[in-house]
């Protein structure tokens, strides 16, 4: 996502400037937000996200590629290569850029599994005139140097003594990236469930954007379904298509926002736990539908972009 976030427990904070940093440093987030907060043009970042969980160290990252997700969203890969970092899949990063005071915040669109494979991390990042979206977009090239910080409590982490439960996501706009990862690390799982110590039962995903263009990571998301239909599927809804649909996403397809009546198909009120990530309009809406269709509050997880 390509602002700052607000979890359901606590938002998330950034701290810290950019400038000069290690390969891996630990600092005070107390004494950083201080520092930062006495600048009204940084304070929107620290002032909504002050209270969530982040680790300590900072870690140095290589820009090794830059693709073009969408007209208006570019994939950014980062090679990470110190042992020591790691994420849960729906975290979000701290973003650090060389001579841009502005700390960006972008959630992990890839799984840990990506991670643990080939040492990168992806972000999806939309263009827009905050600071470090816009250097994105305009600036950083391969090979350019950033820190990253990994922080956030709205993840899928599943433990050994975890119940089974069946996932539903909810994505609307940009806020498909961290479900994005949880559905890969899900896939992931589920592919090597006798080397993982657990993995999820059904995951649907609903996802909300204008129009098709705009659906990111759609290809892929089509290719889990196909792989395994016992245990996945999707359902794409557009707001403002005024094109004909292409001919492979119409099975997926749905014109209009997510309904009530949709979300009582794919809610099990003892089995389903849902995350939710989107703008804050329609978290509230889906998030109200989603308990008077019989799903508990403390079963919906969710994260609000803006």
């Amino acid at each position: 996502m390509s602002g700052p976030c607000f979890v359901r427990t606590a938002a998330r904070s950034f701290a810290g400037g950019s400038g000069l940093f290690r390969q891996t440093g630990c600092f005070s987030s107390k004494d950083k937000v201080t520092r930062k907060m006495s600048s009204r043009r940084q304070a929107d970042h620290l002032e909504r996200t002050a209270s969530v969980h982040r680790e300590m160290e900072l870690f140095s990252a290589r820009v090794c590629d830059i693709r073009n997700e969408s007209d208006s969203v570019n994939r950014l890969r980062l090679e990470v290569s110190h042992p020591d970092f790691s994420f849960r899949a729906g975290q979000w990063v701290d973003f650090f850029i060389p001579g841009v005071d502005t700390v960006g915040g972008f959630s992990i669109c890839s799984s840990p599994g990506l991670l643990q494979r080939e040492g990168v991390i992806e972000l999806a990042v939309k263009n827009t005139r905050h600071p470090p979206a816009h250097w994105i977009h305009t600036k950083c090239s391969v090979d350019s140097q950033v820190a990253v910080r990994v922080g956030g409590n709205f993840y899928f982490d599943p433990q050994p003594s975890d119940p089974v439960v069946d996932l539903l996501l909810i994505a609307g706009g940009v806020g498909i990236n961290p479900l994005y990862s949880i559905l890969l690390h899900a896939a992931d799982l589920l592919r090597h469930t006798h080397a993982h110590r657990c993995s999820p039962g059904h995951t649907h995903l609903c996802y909300s954007a204008r129009n098709t263009e705009e659906l990111l990571f759609k290809n892929t998301i089509i290719d889990i379904c196909h792989e395994r239909p016992d245990k996945f599927s999707c359902d794409f809804h557009v707001t403002q298509q005024s094109s004909d649909t292409e001919q492979e996403l119409q099975p997926y397809t749905i014109n209009g926002r997510i309904s009530e009546e949709e979300l009582k198909r794919h809610v099990d009120p003892e089995h389903t736990l849902c995350y939710l990530c989107g703008p804050p309009p329609m978290i509230e809406k889906v998030n109200s539908d989603l308990q008077k269709v019989g799903l508990s509050e403390d079963r919906i997880l969710f994260e609000k972009w803006w």
